[in-house]
């Protein structure tokens, strides 16, 4: 992956085929500033297209928060305008994790509280520490969700929930989160990185391509009819089929052996 000369993000690579992308700004809690949203947009417009790339996590520095929020200190002054310009940004940075090719799972280390929970909803898992902390809260500053929660909360936890967190602005604990169906698993705090971990390593097992087109089968199928997501998912079922990998996966499950997939 090219230098990207990052200052508010930091990239790792605890272990092959995985990288995890951290958001770094811990003295104001990981919140989003414009810059920050820009350089997420940038490095996962990049990994989309790193093949050695195949599974990807989202987390925040320190052990405080995820990301606490937008950077209010940027939001207070703003026009009608740059508001609707800057939700315009950051929807498309997160659309741009969501739609990768790749999974991302978010990491909750923390607080995940406005731009984090939208920047978590973005991602296709999500795990956290029993001692995070999940909301929208933007109603409480007199604005509302701008970076794709008033959308994607209500596709994961259904629009009576979506409308309880968005419309109060309450946080919520880690396991009334799993109990919506928000995330996918309470982890204690020092074990999280490790599950987390496991669960990338492996989806990193599994045929590349095929994750690619499970993940479009899902994103596109969400926002049509069933009958129309049905033909979405045979015509990605044929193109799947019609590879390498493919191949490979069903020779080695009749050899008894583990796949060796090449993402061809």
């Amino acid at each position: 992956m090219e230098d990207l000369a990052l200052e508010n993000l930091r990239i790792e690579h605890p272990a092959e085929g995985v990288v995890r992308v951290v958001i770094d700004r811990q003295e104001q809690l990981n919140a989003l500033d414009d810059a920050t949203v820009a350089e997420i947009e940038r490095v996962f417009r990049m990994l989309a297209s790193d093949d050695s790339a195949r599974v990807l996590i989202v987390t925040g520095a320190g052990e405080k928060a995820f990301v606490a929020g937008a950077d209010i200190s940027q939001l207070a002054g703003q026009t009608a305008e740059e508001a609707k310009q800057r939700s315009s940004t950051g929807q498309r940075a997160f659309d741009a994790i969501e739609r990768c090719g790749k999974p991302v799972i978010a990491q909750i280390n923390g607080f995940a509280l406005g731009g984090g929970c939208e920047l978590a909803l973005a991602c296709h898992l999500r795990y956290a520490s029993s001692r995070a902390k999940i909301g929208l809260p933007e109603v409480s500053l007199g604005i509302i969700p701008g970076y794709g929660g008033t959308q994607r909360l209500q596709r994961i936890v259904g629009r009576g929930r979506a409308f309880e967190m968005i419309l109060t602005g309450n946080h919520i604990g880690a396991q009334q989160a799993k109990e919506i169906g928000l995330i996918n698993d309470v982890c204690d705090p020092e074990e999280l990185e490790a599950t987390v971990l496991k669960v990338a390593e492996t989806m990193c097992k599994r045929g590349p391509l095929a994750l690619q087109h499970a993940i479009d089968a899902v994103i596109r199928g969400g926002d049509c009819t069933l009958a129309e997501g049905l033909a979405i998912e045979a015509d990605l079922f044929g193109v799947t089929s019609a590879t390498d990998d493919m191949r490979e996966g069903m020779q080695a499950f009749l050899d008894k052996r583990t796949p060796d997939f090449q993402g061809r």
